[in-house]
């Protein structure tokens, strides 16, 4: 999956929002998802010095190098099956990083029975955009 597949994705989802007069720092979704799910354990940086580190039995790993560590690549597949709950990190032990995808769909629940809504869709948008954003915070 390409980098301009996973912005493409994004921008779509984002469409809602076109209309309205909102910054693009707020329409930055996958930076929101990241500074609301993922600062607590691997920081605002990325580079796994979150507050809640102290608690956490495994250190928690540098989002920034994932790319060096994959022989420059974005390992996107690896990351988006993560995040989903799909793949386990060994490293983790017992399951410390939530499930994002569960968290994902259970928040995507339809708030009014006759609004149509496609709540995978929502899901799969919002875990995009978060891609994008470790995608953008790696180190070059």
């Amino acid at each position: 999956m390409s980098r301009k597949f996973i912005e493409i994705c994004v921008v779509a989802a984002a469409g809602v929002f076109a209309g309205s007069a909102v910054s693009a720092e707020r329409l930055d979704i996958g930076k929101r998802e990241y500074e609301a799910n993922c600062v607590a354990c691997h920081g605002v940086s990325g580079k796994g010095d979150g507050p809640f580190n102290e608690f956490l039995r495994v250190k928690t790993p540098d989002l920034t190098t994932l790319t060096r560590n994959n022989g420059g690549l974005f390992p996107v597949n690896r990351v988006l099956e993560i995040i989903d709950g799909r793949t386990l990190v060994k490293g983790h032990g017992t399951r410390e990083m939530p499930i994002w995808g569960d968290v994902y769909n259970a928040q995507a629940v339809p708030q009014f029975d006759d609004y149509p809504y496609n709540a995978a869709l929502f899901v799969w948008a919002r875990t995009l955009a978060l891609v994008d954003y470790l995608n953008r915070l790696q180190v070059k």
